[in-house]
């Protein structure tokens, strides 16, 4: 398969279908053309601000047709678009632009405060394009409107070399973006993208257009419910525009499942992204509620997070859907394994393990998947470059064992002798709430900087719908009173509000080591006594 890139495949399914649509919102639909005529005015108006090749380009914004535009016109000049989670307070979005060194921040009204605050002072100055969604102005700030009026025009062909950066924490231990290059990028996701519809991956960028301009090709309606800003919403959002199908936005920061639901029968949606149940379980239910079921949603997509059977045996019960659950996907490489099923009878799914994806022994060297084998999982694919910036986290990361380069985040799995796995668990700390990745020393170290706390861990415990809550084990500084109500307010200030515990246990000492470590496994079984014991007494 010769290079294709995302940017020249869109723009030749405009020049050659320039009325298909591209993107469908509660209030309008785009067509390709009228897709390629704001992303080239944006990359027109990013020119002038002098980002090109090797660029960084922020976005604190929900699923708006304005992230696509903006999107796309960074692709197409070989500017890396760098995702920055709109709850993040204004110290953590200043990190990630000085982090990823962005020059441009594309960002709606109502978050003007935090944008002001983020950039101010900046060396070099961020430029930011505001785009109104009903607050007050930006100030400084460049209408997206003003931009889009001015008109520009995408470059005939996106530049080779260019990079896609994605925040991830999961295997980092603090937020790195992971480098893709997307000269290579298509043919990753060569199955995700063609074979998941049965269609053999094209050699060049022409057969790749005539594939998604192809009245027999299976016609895509993508609805990603979690935020693009997610890895698999991402990638599946740019997949369906590879095939010429129409992306489906709920244009809201916070998710509606009434609307949502809306937008799927409006607009005869045929896939779905979700995050496991935290996601997927209210969206059922507002199924369930409604009654039409799905009809015309063959497939639903979800990875890196706790999808229970029980929701998935309630949403197959809705249409003839196919679920795939990347349980162990990461932005640093894979999937891994994957569980689908296409009727309940399939369940439990078995995770199956793909091409790429190997068991090294603790001796770190690849071993047989064969009935009983045992050993970490990891993925010799096509791998990013790394992490940005980061050297030392990315040799650490990936690292190369003999012939081979490998991403291991340290997942445990033993092997059935089928191709199938079963996973033990994840050497990570890490903290997955609802599909964020919480980090415990971030918290942690917001914690210890409040003076009534002389010690604390954080950690996660099993929850229903969002997988696991943070929680944290505190010890008063001596002679202090601690109250929990002014705590949480401290930590509004300065976490945003997925990161901050929803359950603190106060001890009088959390029992470290003589090296200061302290026992994980036993500070969880201690949380989860306590708040049975409360569950007990409510009830």
């Amino acid at each position: 398969m010769n290079t294709i890139h995302y940017s020249d495949l869109w723009q030749g399914i405009a020049r050659a279908d320039p009325a298909r649509p591209a993107i469908a919102t509660h209030d309008r639909t785009v067509s390709y053309a009228e897709f390629a005529r704001e992303a080239g005015a944006v990359a027109r108006y990013l020119r002038d601000q002098g980002v090109g090749l090797g660029d960084a380009a922020a976005l604190l914004l929900y699923n708006r047709t304005e992230y696509l535009t903006f999107f796309w016109a960074c692709l197409s000049l070989g500017a890396a678009p760098v995702a920055i989670n709109y709850r993040y307070r204004a110290g953590e979005v200043r990190a990630l632009l000085e982090d990823c060194d962005a020059t441009v921040l594309i960002a709606p009204t109502s978050l003007g405060a935090v944008v002001t605050d983020a950039v101010a002072g900046m060396d070099p100055a961020v430029a930011v394009i505001s785009v109104d969604d009903g607050g007050p102005a930006i100030p400084g700030a460049r209408t997206y409107a003003d931009i889009v009026a001015a008109g520009g025009d995408l470059p005939e062909r996106a530049p080779l070399g260019a990079d896609l950066r994605l925040y991830t924490g999961g295997t980092t231990g603090s937020p790195k973006a992971v480098v893709w290059e997307l000269d290579t990028l298509l043919e990753a996701r060569r199955q995700s993208t063609w074979g998941i519809i049965g269609i053999e991956p094209p050699a060049d960028l022409d057969a790749a257009i005539r594939i998604a301009t192809d009245p027999a090709t299976p016609r895509v309606v993508t609805l990603p419910l979690p935020p693009m800003l997610h890895g698999t919403a991402q990638s599946t959002t740019m997949g369906t525009l590879a095939l010429g199908g129409t992306v489906v936005l709920h244009e809201h920061p916070h998710l509606d499942v009434t609307a949502a639901l809306r937008l799927v029968h409006d607009h005869h949606v045929t896939r779905l992204v979700v995050a496991g149940d935290a996601v997927a379980l209210p969206f059922v239910e507002a199924v369930e509620a409604d009654g039409r079921g799905l009809p015309r949603v063959d497939s639903i997509l979800s990875s890196g997070m706790r999808f229970s059977d029980d929701v998935k045996r309630r949403l197959h019960e809705q249409g003839d859907i196919m679920i795939v659950d990347l349980l162990l996907a990461s932005s640093e490489g894979g999937p891994f394994a994957f569980g689908t099923t296409r009727s309940a009878d399939e369940l439990p799914a078995r995770l199956m393990l793909t091409g790429g994806t190997v068991l090294l022994g603790e001796d770190l060297a690849e071993i047989p998947p064969t009935a009983g084998a045992l050993g970490i999982l990891a993925f010799r694919g096509i791998l990013p470059r790394g992490y940005y910036g980061d050297p030392e986290k990315t040799a650490k990361s990936f690292p190369v064992i003999g012939e081979h380069r490998y991403v291991m985040p340290g997942d445990w799995a033993r092997a059935r002798g089928d191709g199938s796995i079963e996973l033990l668990g994840r050497l990570s700390a890490v903290v997955n709430t609802g599909g964020e990745k919480v980090f415990p020393a971030e918290v942690e170290e917001a914690l210890l900087a409040h003076p009534a706390i002389a010690d604390a861990v954080v950690f996660g415990l099993p929850h229903e719908r969002f997988g696991e809550m943070v929680s944290a084990m505190i010890v008063p500084a001596e002679d202090a009173e601690l109250d929990l109500d002014a705590l949480a307010a401290y930590l509004d200030g300065r976490l945003a509000g997925y990161k901050k515990p929803r359950h603190v246990f106060i001890r009088p000492t959390l029992a470290r080591s003589q090296t200061g470590k302290i026992e994980l496994a036993r500070v969880k079984a201690d949380a989860a006594q306590e708040l049975a014991a409360l569950a007990r007494r409510v009830h």
